[in-house]
């Protein structure tokens, strides 16, 4: 039974009885629970811990040091170790760190990493992961295809009634309107291939326009770049196309459409595979920005759950564009 279970379905089966889960905690439960995580863990720790090793080597020959070890107390978990719980985490369908790290999940993992402190001290360590993380985050980010596919979605940090006393993040997030209505928090502007991989991505305040981070976004990309209605524009479009990027958008019904080709209208059709990435990443991971009390802490958490997704996006249907070389290529 278990031979067909890959990592990640191994968590999604697990998640998907999580009532069961969590209201008995039975011997059996347990060991379930261990054999679908352990592939898992074993597949992450490895990559990430590597990863890890290389980064910090690099990272300490350019401080500058007196050759003494950081006072202290010993933290209990090395930086590949709280990745990888974060990345687990974000990986299990929970909702709340919380509620992961005190779950029998959290109880299963204490057996392979011995050193998990009490839910309050690894908030606090989770910190000295950022730098590592950001760094592993650029180095999983996905192929230039030639064909790609633009989008972007709104990360409140509060209710709408709450917006007045907010303050964790004050400052940072900023009012903002998406098609759902208003809201109070952040932007992630993501780019996907055709192989539904994040190419490039950003975060700003709610208010930024969708079509604002768009030159930084694709500033090395060449081929077809494909959006909604939100990046419409003639500037935008005629800036692209000197750079070697087409961009395809939908017409406005005021609006008269320019003639497409076959497999430019497939492409645009597609397009919503990017809300459904979206749409599946916030549902399997915890992008909860209100229950973050410190900003550092919501943006690690954003992260996180990015890489999660990159270590295993969704599988395209048809990859029949996957190995054709870019549209326009550079002169």
């Amino acid at each position: 039974m278990w031979s067909t279970i890959t990592p990640i379905t191994g968590f999604e089966v697990l998640t998907a009885c999580g009532s069961m889960v969590l209201n008995l905690r039975s011997e059996r439960i347990k060991a379930t629970m261990e054999v679908t995580m352990l592939d898992r863990l074993v597949e992450i720790f490895c990559e990430v811990d590597d990863f890890c090793k290389a980064f910090q080597d690099t990272f300490e020959s350019h401080l500058i040091g007196n050759g003494q070890r950081p006072r202290g107390p010993d933290p209990g978990l090395a930086d590949a170790e709280i990745i990888t719980l974060l990345l687990v985490l974000h990986s299990s369908g929970f909702k709340y760190l919380k509620n992961f790290y005190n779950s029998p999940m959290g109880e299963v993992l204490r057996r392979y990493f011995p050193g998990m402190p009490c839910y309050e001290r690894f908030i606090v360590l989770q910190q000295r992961a950022f730098l590592p993380l950001v760094a592993f985050l650029f180095s999983k980010l996905g192929k230039k295809t030639g064909i790609y596919y633009i989008d972007s979605t709104a990360l409140p940090v509060c209710h709408n009634r709450r917006i007045g006393r907010h303050k964790t993040f004050t400052g940072l997030a900023a009012r903002g309107k998406t098609s759902m209505g208003w809201f109070f928090g952040f932007k992630l502007h993501l780019v996907f291939n055709d192989l539904h991989e994040i190419v490039a991505l950003k975060l700003t305040p709610g208010h930024v326009s969708d079509t604002t981070p768009v030159p930084a976004l694709t500033k090395d990309l060449i081929g077809k770049l494909f959006g909604d209605k939100g990046y419409l524009g003639k500037k935008l479009a005629e800036e692209r196309l000197r750079r070697g990027l087409t961009l395809f958008t939908r017409v406005r019904k005021n609006m008269k459409s320019l003639p497409l080709s076959m497999i430019d209208k497939m492409l645009l059709n597609g397009r919503n595979i990017a809300e459904t990435i979206i749409g599946s990443s916030k549902g399997f991971s915890s992008l909860n920005l209100p229950k973050h009390r410190l900003p550092s802490n919501g943006f690690l958490h954003i992260m996180a759950a990015i890489v999660a997704y990159q270590l295993d996006p969704i599988e395209p249907k048809h990859a029949f564009f996957s190995h054709r070389p870019p549209a326009i290529t550079a002169r």
